[in-house]
């Protein structure tokens, strides 16, 4: 007897869904405002679309934005009469870490979600669905308190409503992180929501003790039933995950500008020198003192090069072989704080030589105010210079380094 084998190859097909997400960036800027010098916060720089596009007006009084997504909330089965549909958002401030990828500086950005809106869409036209022939109407008696231009509780009217046969336009304001619910009146065979309105608020960092660059972080959010963005088990979304994007963009200005001519300093006593010429008087001062003119809107430090052996003092020289020391002592505007003195101000600092000073923090920005570098002989100095015998000009280089990045 033949025996015959068969093989049999089993095949197991395994399809997974893929797990959507939708990422949206959210763009601020700082840039330092001459007309508005006290003015220190980010602009949002990202466009409205959805609710504040259609009315600016009703944002800019509340400092809101808003962001129209193309995500889709769908009932998974009919809802019947009596049945619910709770609306929840994260209304309440959440905190994000945004980080400066080339100094790995990190600030707190805070966002909350303060409103929610769609365009629902019937399977059948509201008033047929309640057996009337008045639209609106139909809106109307479909739910149990009216229609959805009245937010119900905690969530606030805003005013908004639109309304075609099969659908209805409306946006909420959400002034806490509670279900908001409506309840059918009517059997609803099947609807959807089409977009996903949100409004937003955002505290953002003080800018001025920011460096500048770009700062980044992510805030992720769940859509769907018990997650951040819920509208109840019977809407499903056709996205799971929200993802926001922040990018702080901070563009400080930090510019000294000199007089004409301020590059060349001359050092003499007070008044010039005729008295020590003319009467021999010594001076008890040789200096200048130098303005200069600064524009800053964030923290900075400043850096002495010259001839020195360290410390305060640089060598001025000749080519006789003389030299003598200068000084160097840095005065700030008003409104920079630092390690100046007492009460904050930067007045006649001494600067060291290849040594940082600093750092310096504008309260506000500072737009072309008035500083002053006095560069002054040391008394001994003074005493080799004027000693009987002594002619010569004696001159050297000091180089002034402001750096933004402190």
């Amino acid at each position: 007897m033949k025996k015959s084998m068969c093989s049999l190859g089993l095949f197991l097909a395994l399809i997974v869904p893929d797990v959507e997400a939708v990422n949206r960036e959210i763009r601020a800027t700082f840039q330092p405002d001459p007309a508005q010098p006290s003015k220190n916060v980010f602009i949002n720089k990202t466009p409205n679309s959805g609710y504040c596009a259609t009315y600016p007006g009703e944002c800019e009084q509340h400092n809101m934005f808003s962001i129209q997504l193309p995500v889709r909330f769908s009932s998974t089965r009919a809802l019947y009469q009596g049945e619910v549909i709770p609306i929840k958002v994260p209304a309440n401030w959440r905190r994000l870490t945004v980080t400066n990828a080339e100094t790995q500086e990190t600030e707190t950005v805070e966002v909350r979600i303060t409103g929610i809106g769609s365009n629902y869409v019937l399977s059948h036209p509201a008033h047929e669905l309640v057996g009337i022939s008045d639209v609106i109407e139909g809106h109307r008696k479909l739910w149990t308190s009216s229609s959805w231009v009245y937010a119900p509780a905690p969530c606030q009217y805003s005013g908004v409503g639109a309304y075609g046969p099969e659908r209805y336009r409306f946006f909420w304001k959400t002034p806490a992180e509670e279900s908001c619910v409506k309840r059918t009146a009517y059997p609803i065979p099947s609807m959807y929501f089409e977009t996903l309105d949100f409004a937003y608020e955002l505290r953002t960092p003080n800018p001025l003790g920011m460096s500048s660059g770009l700062y980044t972080g992510s805030m992720p959010y769940t859509l769907g039933s018990l997650g951040d963005f819920d509208l109840g088990p019977l809407m499903t979304p056709d996205d799971a995950n929200l993802t926001l994007d922040f990018v702080l963009d901070v563009q400080h200005t930090l510019k000294v500008d000199l007089p004409p001519g301020g590059n060349k300093v001359a050092l003499e006593p007070e008044g010039g020198w005729t008295r020590w010429i003319e009467g021999g008087r010594k001076p008890t001062r040789i200096y200048r003192e130098q303005p200069f003119y600064l524009s800053a809107s964030s923290r900075f430090k400043v850096l002495m090069l010259c001839n020195s052996t360290g410390g305060t003092e640089c060598k001025l020289g000749s080519p006789k072989g003389n030299t003598t020391g200068v000084e160097v002592f840095l005065t700030l505007p008003a409104g920079i704080s630092g390690p100046g003195g007492p009460d904050g101000n930067v007045t006649r600092l001494p600067l060291r030589y290849n040594n940082w000073a600093g750092p310096f923090q504008p309260g506000l920005y500072v737009d072309r105010k008035a500083g002053s570098l006095l560069f002054e002989m040391t008394p001994f100095s003074i005493d080799f210079l004027l000693r009987p015998g002594m002619a010569d000009r004696l001159s050297g280089n000091i180089t002034i380094i402001w750096d933004s990045e402190a």
